[in-house]
């Protein structure tokens, strides 16, 4: 029987090649844009290299003062001291990196611009962060304390600072007029991982911070590593009583709020949300509106163009009728020639999917952003492809379902 509705199917697509085309056509295209935005979305959010371990980290990314009376507020990444005098007092964690977002700089070599995106690092971020590294080694504890300019920098940099085919360990890179001796080269990273990105690491001791400065807030976040996933809420419990124990300057706040979360929900609060909401309900509210969208468009395209086609084909329907065909069976088949059509505009949907991932990945839009299609985004568009056929057959199926043999054929 699948086979007969599979011929019909491909029969009625050559019928009004046009109809067909646009049908195929909204079909691809959308889930096109699906797979793309889901490659997008699973390269953001899933541990990759170097932060590989997000599934039993936590992260601090966010302290938030505030003044109730005066609703003064003040939010933003902690400062070092935060993070030496109160965070790294925690016990529960494995380990605990603390790291700065990157600040861009410049350098040149041979008259030539480098940009840099200068990261300052403990020794511990090199213990929970797993970088590669194609020569050389980390910057040590002691090198910390003893405030040597010593330098851990990526290939790219290695390759526009000291050229192709050199290596770079043990050599000197200028920035700001200072001279950072290069300890190790580490594979690059993407610079859409906030915890990870950058192409020159430096200790923490050589930022330019005051240090008598006591401020809660900074440039530094940190990663908490627990030693399975089990252990994140006693992390994050402990982390809240270490909150609720900080001195604030009480001239100015009277309240502080800071919280360790998975990755997605650090990202979220980061970009949307604050300390009493993470953005994290937002975020899936923006990448479901933008899905359905990409869903809804074309469905009511496809959801039009089967009425047209039903109406069509009237007299074909009232005559299976007339010989003893019922309404569940001739629904039951437009649904799955309605499938087959969807299941044909997503495999050129894949197709299409894998040349735009191709040129993305050759262009280098995006600083070592590299997406692909693995079974997970193909699962999904899958699956976007099935409720997408049979969201656009249903109507039109029960539309044809209720349709009268005798109006039909004097129509025909």
């Amino acid at each position: 029987m699948l086979k007969n509705y599979f011929k019909i199917a491909i029969a009625v697509l050559k019928r009004r090649k046009f109809f067909t085309f646009i049908s195929l056509f909204g079909i691809s295209f959308s889930l096109t844009i699906i797979m793309v935005l889901t490659a997008f979305a699973e390269h953001l959010v899933n541990s990759s290299y170097p932060d590989t371990n997000r599934d039993r980290s936590l992260y601090i990314s966010l302290v938030t003062l505030s003044q109730e009376k005066t609703g003064n507020r003040q939010n933003g990444p902690a400062s070092y001291y935060y993070m030496d005098k109160y965070v790294k007092t925690m016990k529960t964690p494995e380990k605990i990196a603390i790291a700065s977002f990157f600040e861009a700089s410049n350098t040149y070599s041979n008259d030539k611009k480098v940009v840099i995106d200068l990261k300052y690092t403990n020794a511990t971020f090199w213990e929970v962060l797993e970088y590669k590294f194609l020569e050389g080694k980390p910057y040590t504890q002691q090198q910390i304390d003893n405030r040597e300019r010593v330098a851990v920098i990526t290939e790219s940099v290695r390759r526009q600072y000291f050229g192709d085919g050199q290596e770079a360990t043990g050599k000197y890179i200028e920035l700001d007029h200072l001279l950072y001796r290069v300890s190790g080269v580490v594979k690059n990273v993407p610079i859409t991982q906030f915890a990870a990105y950058a192409n020159m690491f430096v200790p923490h001791t050589l930022a330019k911070r005051d240090p008598l400065d006591k401020g809660l807030n900074g440039e530094y976040f940190a990663i908490l590593l627990g030693k399975n996933k089990a252990s994140l809420p006693a992390i994050a419990a402990e982390y809240d009583d270490v909150v609720r124990k900080v001195q604030v300057d009480t001239s100015r706040f009277d309240r502080i709020s800071s919280k360790a979360d998975p990755y997605l929900t650090s990202f979220s609060r980061i970009v949307l949300g604050n300390e009493n909401d993470s953005g994290v309900t937002g975020l899936l509210l923006a990448i479901g509106a933008v899905l359905l969208f990409f869903l809804l468009l074309p469905t009511l395209n496809l959801v039009n163009i089967n009425i047209s086609r039903i109406m069509e084909r009237s007299s074909e329907i009232a005559v299976r009728k007339a010989f003893g065909a019922s309404s569940g069976t001739l629904a039951v088949q437009f649904i799955v020639e309605n499938l087959i059509l969807t299941v044909i505009g997503g495999l050129i949907g894949v197709v299409l999917s894998f040349i735009i991932l191709t040129v993305w990945n050759a262009s280098g839009a995006l600083d070592d952003v590299y997406l692909y299609l693995n079974y997970r985004v193909l699962a999904i568009s899958l699956l976007v492809c099935l409720v997408f056929g049979f969201m656009s057959g249903v109507y039109p199926a029960w539309r044809m379902s209720r349709l009268h043999v005798v109006a039909a054929l004097k129509t025909y």
